[in-house]
């Protein structure tokens, strides 16, 4: 058993559970679903998962997509009815991610890009701060979204309690505080201990500070999540199952270090999933590996999944024995710890540096945001991925064409990248283009297919449609370094006697170079 590790799992509980707390509060949950989700959830990954120092807990994107969810089924406003749906919601996204594992179709989430990631963080982490303004204010709570929720924020800050604003920026400031220059101390964890002991210090209640709802002793009783709104939060589970793999892999893959065995995209799968379902029968909102919590694991010296386990531990410890205490947290502290934790969402410097790499997925990025933040995160979620997917065709259907010209007559190009139906008529139109300029006028174009992989039907159609069309303007066309399943395809059609007997298939670039060269210097009839 190693001693870095338990340490590690200690520290880790510290910060992971608090803050857990104040994410059930974003999506609108009893606060001990947080302090659930730090028991079950975390011991089935730590007894399945790849990952040695991921903490397994949930995040704030999941519990603010959660929250839609929730909204979405009219579960909300009564705390044993919205206990009841964030089991099945958790439930469906566990068996979403099993299915996700079963398919194989892990790398559909692989294919979605760091900079929608980006962008959807901002959003996520724009939103939840505001969700949180009636909190660290002491007023009532304003509608959803984003834009509303500043609104409303900004029409009623006359009715802001100042005893709740004292402690909100008391909090704030001391856990800015720690963070910037004592960072391995568990700022959550004393703020939490802050905000109880100042209740029974100063009376805060009688002050006008709201305290969290009491949270019950003991462990949650196991019961089947019922399915009756299962339908009306399937797309929201789906959405959420997306989510939770992408930032567990994502957290699994950045504190993975050499000596670690790989990250392998069906173990992650299997392992949130088992997760998920088994923290649906204690009523857990849906997990995810978390970044916050897991370099806190990380920079504690955890070496193994035994910290999480020993994490879960300390939760346990915590739902037997502190539940009454933690009764007296103020809602302000617990807001206060949510925003810190969500804060470095927002990451300017990620999209600086985005932009200055590539205008375009700097774009991609703020619209994405800006979907999340003007409709729903769950819109963010769909547009992201149709975004990322539009600049993957975008790309593939625009093919790099790379010419050269090493001897009179001869143009060559090598494209770069794959051919297929979608892209293949436009690179038939530009090689006709370039072939057929006036200036310096081509005899033979080569096609450089080294690039390439495979071949269909539609592309060896426009093949021959563009040699039909170079004939006409005394071009002739020629290949080089067909790839061999494109070769095999080529050889069952009528054209190929012509192509191979004719002298257009090369093996290589040079060799097709020299053959055009040879031509030449035969005369002028030689060379086409």
């Amino acid at each position: 058993m190693s001693r870095s590790d338990i340490v590690a799992g200690v520290v880790a509980g510290a910060v992971v559970i608090p803050q857990a707390m104040g994410y059930a509060g974003v999506a609108g949950l009893p606060v001990q679903v947080g302090l659930y989700t730090c028991i079950v959830p975390m011991a089935a990954y730590a007894l399945l998962g790849g990952a040695r120092k991921l903490s397994m807990s949930t995040t704030s994107t999941i519990v603010a997509l959660a929250g839609l969810a929730l909204a979405a089924a009219g579960t909300t406003d009564d705390p044993d009815e919205a206990m009841a749906a964030v089991s099945t919601l958790t439930l469906l996204t566990g068996l979403a991610l099993l299915l996700f594992w079963l398919l194989r179709i892990g790398w559909v989430v692989d294919a979605i890009s760091d900079t929608v990631v980006s962008g959807l963080k901002v959003g996520v982490g724009l939103t939840i701060i505001v969700d949180q303004l009636p909190n660290l204010l002491g007023i009532d709570a304003g509608p959803d979204g984003f834009l509303r929720g500043v609104g409303h924020a900004v029409t009623h800050l006359g009715d802001a309690n100042r005893a709740t604003v004292v402690v909100a920026v008391l909090t704030l400031a001391g856990m800015w505080a720690l963070r910037r220059w004592v960072p391995r101390v568990p700022g959550p964890l004393l703020a939490v201990a802050g905000g109880i002991l100042a209740t029974a210090w100063a009376d805060l209640p009688a002050r006008g500070v709201e305290l969290i709802p009491p949270v019950p002793s003991g462990l949650p009783t196991p019961a089947v999540p019922p399915l009756d709104d299962a339908w009306t939060m399937l797309p929201y589970a789906l959405a959420i199952a997306l989510m939770a793999f992408m930032e567990t892999i994502a957290v699994g893959r950045s504190t993975r270090e050499p000596q670690d065995p790989p990250i392998v995209t069906g173990r992650e799968l299997l392992a949130n999933g088992t997760a998920a379902i088994a923290g649906a029968f204690v009523a857990t909102a849906p997990p995810a590996g978390g970044f916050s919590q897991t370099m806190v694991n990380v920079g504690a010296g955890a070496r193994t999944q035994l910290s999480s386990l020993v994490t879960a531990g300390v939760a346990v410890a915590a739902a037997l024995f502190l539940a009454p205490v933690l009764s007296d947290l103020p809602e302000a502290t617990l807001a206060a710890v949510v925003v810190v934790a969500v804060i470095g969402l927002v990451d300017v410097r990620e999209l600086r540096r985005i932009g200055r790499i590539d205008r375009a997925e700097l774009v991609v990025a703020l619209v994405t945001a800006a979907i999340a933040l003007v409709s729903n995160l769950l819109a963010g979620v769909v547009a992201g991925v149709f975004l990322t997917y539009y600049l993957v065709l975008r790309r593939l259907n625009h093919p790099v064409l790379l010419e050269q010209r090493p001897a009179p007559g001869l143009l060559v190009i090598r494209i770069e990248g794959a051919l297929y139906t979608m892209n293949v008529r436009t690179v038939q139109a530009e090689l006709l283009r370039r072939a057929t300029a006036d200036q310096p006028r081509t005899r033979v174009l080569l096609l450089d297919l080294g690039a390439t992989l495979d071949t269909s039907v539609t592309v060896m159609d426009a093949f021959t449609a563009a040699e039909q069309q170079l004939a006409k303007d005394g071009v002739e066309l020629w290949v080089a370094r067909v790839p061999e399943a494109a070769l095999a395809k080529a050889r069952r059609t009528a054209a190929w006697p012509a192509w191979r007997d004719g002298g257009r298939v090369h093996t290589t670039v040079q060799a097709a170079v020299d053959a055009y060269e040879g031509l030449a210097a035969e005369g002028p009839d030689g060379a086409a």
